[in-house]
Parts: C-alpha cells; structure tokens; sequence
C-alpha cells in the first residue's frame, strides 16, 4: 500500500484539496496516486519511501531512475518530474504531464484502430485510443502533442482536437467543440464550446458554447450555457489569485483562469475574472457583470452574502449526480 504526505502542500491546493486528498488531483491522464499505482505494476522492484509526497508529478524516467539509483537519489534529477504547489500550477505542467502519462499506458497495452473517417493532421502514432472509444468525423492535430482518447468516450462528429489533450473514460465531447492543448477531461464529463489549457477533474460539464482557458475545475461541476472566464488581464500584467489558506492574493503568472472547486454550479452567461477563485458547493446564479475574484464554499450567489445551507447542497448534488446514474456516498457526504 502506498502513502503519501501532503501536509507540507495540503492547504495551499485549496479549494481541491478541501474535499480529497493531494494525491488524488489529475495531472494529464491520472492522478497522482493512480501514476505512482500503475509504477509499482511495471516496475516490480521499485524500492519506495514510506511517506511520498503527494504534489510530486512523476513521469516514466523518474520511476527508471529510482529502481536505478533510489528515491533520494533520483529527487537530485529535476528534470525527470515536476511539483504542484498551487493550483495554478496543474494546467501550467498538464501538457508535459499527458506525455510522461501516455507513455505509461503505451507499457500497458496498444491503441485500437484510427477511423478512416477522422481527418489526422500529424503523426498517428501520436494518437491513443481505448475500447469502445467512438471518434468518427472529428479533426485531430498531433503536431504539437499526443492525443488520448478514453474508454467509451464518444466525440461528436465536427469535434477538433489539437494535442497534447487527453479525453478521460466515458466522457462526450459534442458537435463542434474546439479543444486546445493542453487539456485534460477527466471521466465522465460532458464538453463544448472552446477549452484551452485547462484541467476539468472528472463528471464536471461544460455542455454548452462559452471559453474557459488555463482552468482547473474541480468533480462534479456544472458550468451553464454561454459560460466563460478571462484567463489574461487586459493589461498583460501578472495574475493575482486568492491563496484560500493564507488569506492574500498572490501573483500566477501572466495566464490564469477559473478556479473552481468541486459540486459548484454557475448559472447561463456567468462570466468570471482572471484568476477567479470558486470553493467547495457554490451556486452561482448572478450574471450581467464579472463575478468577484474570489466566491467562498457554499455561496448562494456570488455575493449575496447567504448561505447555501449543507442539507440542501447535498440533497442538489444528488439530484445532478442521478443524471450518471449515481448517488453521494457516505464518505463524500460527510
């Protein structure tokens, strides 16, 4: 059994981390603790420490490197991983992430067959595509990155996919929709519109038209339609983003998007800021105007200052969850 520390990294993932573990956040295919899983399967003699640490991103090289030289050791070579210490940081390493990932699963197993019907600008053997994967009339770019597509996915015909971008199981990605590398769609969502450089965990959609560009959205969100975020100030000045732990804005770079933490929800035509922070359960409804830069867990609103009360969160969450066909369990309700 593998485990892994995150109190050195915990609160300043917030607000992912509010409802999971550290090692549970996606980075290009899997999860953090899903990449170090699949290690210790293809690398049998593997000698790992007792307590990894769960914002260190490792890829294929990393894993050689420790059966090679061992753990400490292979931590001198940086170029072999990278860490996540905010949010921000999740979409900035995705790309290189969905690389080092896919190299893992080429280990595992091949690639079905490319539809004669898809149109390939790029080389194929850059693209990978799981079992019951339907992906006919759609336009993929491999030029500038691999492309993934996941078991059961369904892409719509007129989709356009430029890598390096990953579809993760039973997702649907709808007519027309235009995704820019690098993105990351986890299981079970639903897409459309324009995604650029963008981290959407799993069961989230953005069913509908609207942009959101160098995002992270957290499980189980839901973004109504004409939905967009600004992801550059009009000025090309650095980012400031609310760090939800220490209570202060702190520079991002001069990209960042919607952060957006699980089970929230925004009404038609919401439009955030650059760098806007969403907790845990909000439920955004205001629009006509930017939402503030920072809208705490369970908002009702964005600044109306009421409560979503917990009770009715979790009985709303369960009514979007009966839309997949399932259901809050004990441990997410608690």
């Amino acid at each position: 059994m593998l485990l892994f520390s995150e109190t050195h990294c915990r609160e300043n993932l917030f607000p992912f981390t509010l409802t999971r573990h550290s090692a549970d956040i996606r980075t290009g295919i899997f999860t953090t603790r899903e990449k170090w899983e699949l290690a210790a399967e293809l690398f049998p003699g593997l000698h790992l420490p007792t307590d990894l640490p769960a914002n260190i991103i490792p890829g294929p090289d990393f894993f050689k490197a420790i059966a090679d030289h061992g753990f400490e050791k292979a931590l001198k070579q940086e170029i072999l991983f990278r860490v996540i210490n905010y949010p921000w940081d999740i979409p900035a390493i995705n790309g290189w992430a969905i690389q080092q990932d896919l190299e893992l699963v080429k280990m595992l197993r091949q690639s079905q067959p490319l539809s004669s019907n898809i149109r390939l600008i790029g080389d194929p053997e850059h693209i990978f595509i799981e079992e019951g994967a339907v992906a006919d009339h759609c336009y993929l770019n491999t030029t500038q990155g691999p492309i993934y597509i996941g078991k059961n996915v369904e892409l719509m015909e007129g989709v356009m996919l430029r890598g390096p971008v990953t579809i993760g199981e039973g997702s649907v990605i709808k007519m027309g929709a235009t995704i820019y590398g690098a993105t990351t769609i986890g299981p079970g969502c639903i897409i459309g519109g324009e995604v650029k450089n963008s981290v959407l965990f799993s069961f989230s959609n953005k069913a509908h038209e609207g942009y959101i560009g160098d995002a992270v959205i957290g499980s189980w969100c839901n973004l109504g339609a004409g939905t967009s975020c600004s992801n550059i100030r009009n000025t090309a000045t650095p980012v400031k983003v609310w760090n939800m732990s220490q209570h202060c804005f702190m520079e991002a770079g001069l990209k960042c998007g919607l952060i957006m933490g699980d089970y929230s929800r925004c009404g038609i035509n919401t439009s955030f800021n650059t760098g806007t922070v969403v907790g845990v359960c909000a439920n955004i409804f205001q629009s006509g105007s930017l939402q503030p830069k920072y809208i705490p867990s369970f908002s009702w609103g964005s600044d109306t200052g009421i409560r979503y009360e917990p009770e009715k969160a979790i009985s709303d969450i369960n009514n979007w969850m009966l839309f997949k066909n399932r259901s809050m369990t004990q441990q997410e309700t608690e």
